[in-house]
């Protein structure tokens, strides 16, 4: 690496200039589909079902709860590792061996209907599958299943000003974890907050639904937009198969010259003098004169 130089603040001054902003996200809830599917008995019985006799409607859930959300975080994971000793002299290597998905705090700004806190206050208390009447002596928890309370479509989108440039998470089996405490107070009246941890299997980072994965463009992915012969999409399978199982080297050149119109173009590559470097994937330009490159 050469030693640092000076540069004129115009170098990097742009770069600092487009820096993401943290009061651009939108959060949106999606509780389980009505009746656990097609289970006729779990008809009405159901968490959004449950939510609707408190008074907390689908339309809440999905346009009110997610724009009440005043605070959010972007979601973060660890890796989980071992360490291994022994393997070479008076080293110690470590090597990961699970994904730790971590808890995430969202913070509400209450109604005066209080129905952000409702909706976290029965979810919750679906969950545990407490009875019709609480104040009962014989009061007691009858837990539902997972799959009645997790959430798989919960997203956070994290935006910019112009709309085009996002980063979408989704969270699979989220649910409420606890509900903290919420501070009142006779002096210097402000907005009421309540705050509320959640628990998630996992998440997705990027768009999945149905159309980015028609267009290729899901879980972020920068190729497929349209270009399907220079992404190497319509390569198929047989084609592909050819090229790798065949044991002749030469014929895995020919082949993938003769992929050149479908997106895996390779061209001989030689020194100014003429000598023979091999063969390389095109990346830009049709090879109409272009310089391929490597």
């Amino acid at each position: 690496m050469p030693a640092p130089r000076p540069r004129p603040i115009s170098d990097f001054l742009p770069k600092f200039q487009n820096v993401a902003q943290t009061s651009h996200y939108f959060v949106k809830f999606s509780l389980p589909s009505t009746a656990s599917g097609f289970n006729l008995f779990r008809r009405g019985r159901d968490l959004r079902s449950y939510l609707r006799r408190k008074g907390i409607n689908d339309r809440f859930i999905i346009e009110d709860a997610g724009l009440l959300c005043s605070e959010a975080v972007l979601p973060g994971s660890a890796m989980a590792s071992v360490d291994t000793r022994g393997d070479f002299q008076g080293v110690v290597e470590r090597f990961a061996h699970t994904r730790n998905f971590t808890q995430i705090n969202l913070q509400f700004y209450v109604d005066n209907s209080y129905k952000s806190m409702k909706f976290i206050e029965h979810w919750m208390e679906y969950i545990t599958g407490a009875i019709d009447d609480p104040s009962r002596d014989t009061y007691h928890f009858k837990l539902n299943y997972p799959s009645d309370y997790k959430s798989n479509e919960t997203r956070i989108v994290k935006f910019e000003r112009d709309y085009n440039r996002f980063l979408e998470y989704r969270f699979i089996g989220l649910f409420p974890l606890s509900l903290n405490s919420t501070k009142v107070q006779y002096q210097g009246s402000q907005v009421l907050k309540a705050s509320a941890t959640f628990s998630f299997d996992r998440y997705i980072c990027g768009e999945s639904n149905s159309l980015t994965r028609a267009l290729r463009t899901a879980f972020n992915e920068i190729f497929g937009r349209f270009n399907p012969a220079r992404d190497g999409f319509s390569v198929s399978d047989s084609q592909l198969s050819a090229v790798f199982n065949s044991g002749n080297v030469t014929d895995n050149k020919n082949a993938n010259q003769q992929n050149q119109y479908l997106g895996s173009a390779s061209y001989p590559v030689s020194t100014l003098s003429g000598n023979g470097l091999g063969f390389g994937q095109q990346i830009g330009g049709g090879g109409n004169g272009e310089i391929p490159f490597v």
